[in-house]
Formats: structure tokens, C-alpha cells, sequence
């Protein structure tokens, strides 16, 4: 492990950055923490060449005196590091998956309903007016008031014209309807399968997690009560039990506070893997 701050370098499995100034920059567990996960490729003031964080480092890389452990999370996540699996994963898996390809678009109805009401409004006031102009034209045939019969004739031509256009209209409103009507009724469908595909999913997730905490769990335990005794706080004993049962490639941060080891080294030792204390 190399260690970098502005000009200064450190290497080791142990180091420790406490007390020490680096000119200037500032060094904190969480500029730390940022530094393990971004490698060493990232230009920043603290740059640490380490191998990559694993899945329990999300847990107990950074381990602080005032911390909270989900124990059960945590020790599944152990478990993965140390190479185990759960029976339910696949099946996990395939959950996921089909939660994934199940789209639920959303479906407008009211704009559906909306041109159908506007095209039957229409429809019906040219409806009237074609009634209309067909009684003109009767009562003006038979009269000799040829100019105005053949405007009425006009307008009843251009009137039922207009009709038939806006019944079309209405008609492929009523039929965009029910077919929204359709989707409708499937989306719910798929809102149904999603809900119950989610609940799935989350049950096995917590079975997975169970089942995997379970495959480290003596470990832990046993870790736990070997732990440091002058470690006060349970939760850190947590931290540091499950720390030592998990495989951490990538450097564990211990946060000044946790003085529960003589020295980085002796943390290092107990934990076996690297350490960084700030």
C-alpha cells in the first residue's frame, strides 16, 4: 500500500497519518475513504495505491467510535467476500430481471376520453345543422326561389361533407380509446405482476442475506469475543469482528477515537489486512 499526501509518500501494510503535518492539506477518514475507492489514477491532494475495495468495504472500511453496524447486511457482505453464495441467488437473479423488463408506460385516458367527447360535440351540432338545411331545402323546393335553393343545397353539401369527416374523426377517437382501454387493463396487469415480483424480490433478498450472514456467523462471533476488551462500544466491536472475518483487500480506515490498539501495526496484525489510522 503507498500513501500519498501533497509531497510526502508513505508505504505499508500500517500507516499512520495521525498527528502528522502534511503542509497544509488536510487529511480526514472521509478524504481517505474517497481516496481508497478512486485509486491511485485520480489527481487529488491524498492519493492511495491499494487494490480495489471489496463488498464489505462498504461497511467497516471506515470504522469509527460513534457508528451504527446492520449486522445482518454486513456479514452477508463478509460471506461474498469470502467467496460464498446463496441458493436463492439465481433465482434472485431472475426476479430482478424480469422486474427490469417489465415496463408499466403510463397511458393517458383523460386525453382519450377528451377527443372522443370534442369529436361527438362536433358530430352532434352538425348533425343538427344538416337537419337543418335539409328542411331549407325542402321547404324552398317547390318555391320559385331558385338562388336560395341552391345556396341551401350548397351549404347542405358542405355541411354533410363535414359530418361524415368529423364522424371518421370520432370514430377513430372511439377506437384510440379502446385501445387505450386495453392497455390500460394490461398495465394494471403488469402493475400487479410488478408488485408481486417486487415482494418476491424482496424476500429473497433477505433470504440470501440471512442464509449468507449464517455462513460466517460462528467466525464473527467468535471474532467478537476476542476483540480488543478496552473496545467500549459494541458497535465497534461489531465493526471490528466482522472486518477480521471478511476478506478486505483494500486498507481498513480506523478513525481516531478507536484507540483500542497499541498501533496501526497491532491493528493490522489483528485484522489482518492493511490499516490506515487518521
Amino acid at each position: 500500500m503507498r500513501v500519498r499526501v501533497g509531497e510526502a509518500t508513505r508505504t505499508g501494510r500500517a500507516i499512520d497519518l495521525r498527528g502528522v503535518d502534511f503542509e497544509g492539506v488536510g487529511v480526514d477518514a472521509s478524504a481517505v475513504a474517497d481516496a481508497i475507492r478512486a485509486g491511485p489514477g485520480e489527481s487529488s491532494a491524498v492519493v492511495i495505491d491499494c487494490p480495489d475495495p471489496g463488498p464489505a468495504h462498504a461497511h467497516v472500511g471506515v470504522i469509527r467510535a460513534e457508528m451504527d453496524v446492520s449486522l445482518r447486511v454486513a456479514l452477508a457482505a463478509a460471506a461474498r467476500s469470502r467467496g460464498h453464495t446463496a441458493p436463492q441467488a439465481e433465482e434472485l437473479a431472475a426476479v430482478r430481471d424480469r422486474l427490469d423488463a417489465l415496463d408499466v408506460p403510463e397511458i393517458d385516458l383523460r386525453r382519450a376520453r377528451r377527443r372522443v367527447a370534442e369529436a361527438s360535440d362536433v358530430a352532434d351540432e352538425l348533425r343538427e345543422r344538416v337537419a337543418t338545411l335539409q328542411g331549407r331545402v325542402q321547404a324552398l323546393r317547390g318555391t320559385p326561389a331558385g338562388e336560395d335553393l341552391d345556396a341551401a343545397e350548397s351549404d347542405l353539401e358542405d355541411a354533410t361533407r363535414r359530418l361524415s369527416e368529423v364522424e371518421t374523426e370520432r370514430i377513430a377517437a372511439e377506437q384510440a380509446l379502446s385501445r387505450a382501454r386495453d392497455r390500460a387493463r394490461a398495465n394494471r396487469a403488469r402493475r400487479r405482476e410488478r408488485l408481486r415480483l417486487a415482494d418476491r424480490e424482496s424476500n429473497l433478498r433477505r433470504r440470501v442475506r440471512e442464509t449468507l450472514a449464517d455462513e460466517v456467523r460462528e467466525a464473527f462471533e467468535g471474532a467478537r469475543s476476542r476483540a480488543p476488551s478496552n473496545a467500549v462500544r459494541e458497535s465497534v466491536r461489531t465493526a471490528l469482528a466482522v472486518a477480521r472475518v471478511a476478506e478486505l483487500d483494500a486498507p481498513v480506515v480506523l478513525v481516531s477515537g478507536v484507540d483500542c490498539f497499541e498501533s496501526a501495526e497491532a491493528a493490522a496484525r489483528w485484522l489482518d489486512t492493511p490499516v490506515i489510522s487518521v
